[in-house]
């Protein structure tokens, strides 16, 4: 579905659901359209959260904008919105600036495929700079290279995986100013803090992966890697391409100059991703990296699995792979892990490929977030999956229009209702803005229009953007805040966000805590916000 189109849809359904707050408004009540066909008896719900009267105030004038469309996207624009956490940087640019970055370093195009490839440019090639003055050609980078234009009502699945390999000559070259570009687009859409995934020193990991080779006893493989500091070599690489990338990052941004650009404010952190659809022993070794990574240099947070879920290879080696991680969980015990589980669908894979993807995620490699978890339903057992996410705050990363151009799978057919019913922490993200041509303001507006959303959930939902992101520290937030709600500690409960704090305690907190200051800071835009809202 376009772009266009998706949001027509969603201010035809507005009107209807988003209706009058009581004082006391139920996190899970959603529109009867919305609501799933399958149901458990015991799901570990929300309990109801109180509506303080700014929160009302800004409600009611949402409702109040719900057929005016330049009002209803500059109040999601606006919105303080926290974090992204499930952002993959190479899919997360424009694609205007991708064919931009390609004409500057001279790349050529393969007109048969619209691939960029090295120059010189032969024979059924043109210079990518002839983007920059034939607009047909131009155009059709943009089709090629992400989802614009893209057939409603026609699976996307092998066309948006198919951009990475279109565009990915550009990408390896400049982390540092896809950084940039994306950071901007952050900060203009109101969010302080972003995770962004990478494949951290790709070659240096192929060549030791080769090098060990495979050992299905994954202790002693991981000693073959370790030995000698093999893996401390790539450690080291990886560690000088992150500084490489700052260096450019900032030079882009300007950072540190009266003309410092927004990104320059924006809390960035990595996370290290592995090619699930490759050898095993390569997906071990850029496991083990990762995850050794992240405990050696604070820029990075914690490792994922990225490449279709449903490949012959990915399905093959799944459960492995669980195991993998699993294991090297034991080795880096302060390594964070996400896993994209879940991201199929009936007809996409045989229906025994349906039945324990999330599952094995969260009891085999005990990972801390799952990405899209599209197939929820589909599981074995899996009302006792989502009882277990939920009582072990395993949050769920929903980036809405990739699951629907990926998978079809948008509106009642998505688990976005069953997960909040069961008390599982939800935040939206964005997966791939750049192909799928969003941003997270259209992710918070599908979401309040389909499955009508007012202020408070959604503030809610920006919220734990920031209480389930790999950020140190204490939070500001007292127990579990998804079951619970979002009741300040003891220490911060008499100070309010936006004024200047007075308690020693709530000091000290801010202070030591990145994460309880990030959320201090949320809430003072959020006081902000509803003040400029109110009517």
């Amino acid at each position: 579905m376009s772009l266009q189109r998706r949001s027509a849809v969603a201010r035809r359904v507005f009107p209807a659901a988003l209706g009058t707050l009581s004082v006391l408004s139920l996190l899970s009540a959603l529109p009867a359209a919305a609501e799933p066909a399958h149901r458990d008896a015991r799901p570990l719900a929300p309990a109801p959260r109180r509506v303080t009267a700014a929160e009302a105030r800004t409600d009611a004038y949402l409702r109040s904008v719900h057929d005016r469309p330049t009002a209803l996207r500059d109040f999601f624009r606006q919105l303080p919105k926290g974090g992204d956490l499930h952002n993959h940087l190479s899919g997360a640019v424009s694609t205007e600036y991708l064919i931009e970055l390609a004409a500057e370093d001279g790349l050529c195009v393969d007109t048969r495929t619209m691939t960029a490839v090295a120059p010189p440019c032969g024979a059924g090639t043109r210079p990518a700079a002839d983007a920059r003055t034939d607009r047909a050609f131009r155009d059709a980078l943009v089709r090629a290279w992400s989802m614009e234009d893209f057939p409603p009502g026609q699976s996307g699945h092998d066309h948006f995986f198919d951009t990475f390999g279109k565009f990915g000559e550009v990408t390896w070259r400049h982390r540092g100013k896809l950084l940039a570009e994306v950071a901007d687009t952050v900060v203009r859409n109101n969010q302080s803090y972003l995770e962004t995934m990478v494949t951290p020193a790709s070659d240096g990991a192929r060549e030791l992966a080769a090098r060990v080779g495979w050992d299905a006893d994954l202790a002693a493989l991981h000693r073959k890697l370790v030995a000698g500091g093999k893996l401390d070599k790539v450690v080291a690489d990886a560690r000088k391409e992150a500084d490489d990338g700052d260096a450019e990052f900032r030079a882009a941004e300007r950072c540190g100059t009266p003309r410092a650009r927004p990104g320059c404010g924006l809390t960035v952190r990595w996370i290290s991703q592995a090619s699930r659809g490759s050898s095993p022993e390569r997906v071990f070794t850029q496991l083990a990296l990762g995850m050794r990574l992240a405990e050696a240099d604070p820029r990075f947070v914690a490792v994922n699995l990225v490449q279709p879920e449903d490949w012959d290879s990915s399905l093959r080696d799944y459960s492995l792979q669980m195991r993998m991680v699993g294991y090297l969980r034991t080795q880096y015990p302060k390594a964070h892990v996400t896993l994209h589980a879940g991201e199929l669908w009936p007809g996409l894979v045989k229906p025994q490929d349906l039945r324990f993807h999330i599952r094995e995620a969260v009891d085999v490699a005990r990972t801390e977030r799952v990405g899209h978890g599209v197939d929820l339903v589909h599981e074995d057992d899996w009302q006792r999956t989502a009882r277990t996410m939920a009582a072990r705050r395993i949050a769920v990363e929903v980036p809405f229009s990739s699951n629907a151009q990926i998978l079809g799978v948008k509106g009642a057919d998505h688990p976005f209702t069953t997960y909040r019913r069961y008390g599982v922490p939800v935040v939206l993200a964005t997966d791939d803005p750049g192909v799928s041509r969003i941003d997270i303001s259209h992710e918070y507006q599908y979401a309040a229009g389909t499955y009508g959303l007012g202020y408070p959930e959604l503030k809610d939902l920006a919220r734990a953007s920031l209480e389930y992101a790999f950020l140190p520290g204490a939070s500001l937030w007292q127990g579990n805040p998804t079951t619970g709600g979002y009741r300040p500690v003891p220490a911060c409960r008499g100070d309010r966000p936006g004024l200047p704090v007075r308690a020693t305690a709530c000091l000290h907190l801010l202070a030591n805590s990145p994460k309880a200051r990030l959320e201090w800071r949320q809430e003072a835009a959020f006081a902000v916000f509803e003040r400029s809202h109110a009517r």
